[in-house]
């Protein structure tokens, strides 16, 4: 039994590292931002979160990424837009989630296919 105790203990902390994300993602007020350097900083990033007033003046914010790789299995890039300091529909991507084989429309339908 006192064997046990200290090798319990040494995997909980490496369980805690395991289930840690990978790397922090930086977050921007896109509004304070040109369009291009919101693209540039995607593709340089991969993901970041992205923040913006609302049409109520509650903020908005939600992750944006710069493919389909860096959303989950469930997940493709969709097309979406940020207001930007020079633009107010600066086209970006984020990840939705995949909608299942029965509720697909066609095979060309964004989600569909299995490819984002």
């Amino acid at each position: 039994m006192r064997q046990t105790f200290p090798v319990l203990l040494s995997v909980i902390p490496l369980s805690l590292v395991l289930v840690a994300p990978a790397h922090a993602i930086s977050r921007y007020n896109s509004t304070g931002m040109t369009c291009q350097a919101v693209q540039s900083t995607l593709a340089r990033e991969g993901a970041a979160v992205l923040r913006y007033p609302g049409r109520t003046g509650v903020t908005l914010y939600d992750r944006y990424v710069s493919s389909g790789r860096f959303c989950t299995a469930d997940d493709f890039a969709d097309d979406a837009t940020v207001p930007t300091r020079d633009r107010a529909d600066c086209p970006v991507k984020h990840c939705v989630k995949r909608p299942s084989p029965e509720d697909c429309g066609g095979f060309f339908e964004p989600g569909c296919t299995g490819f984002p």
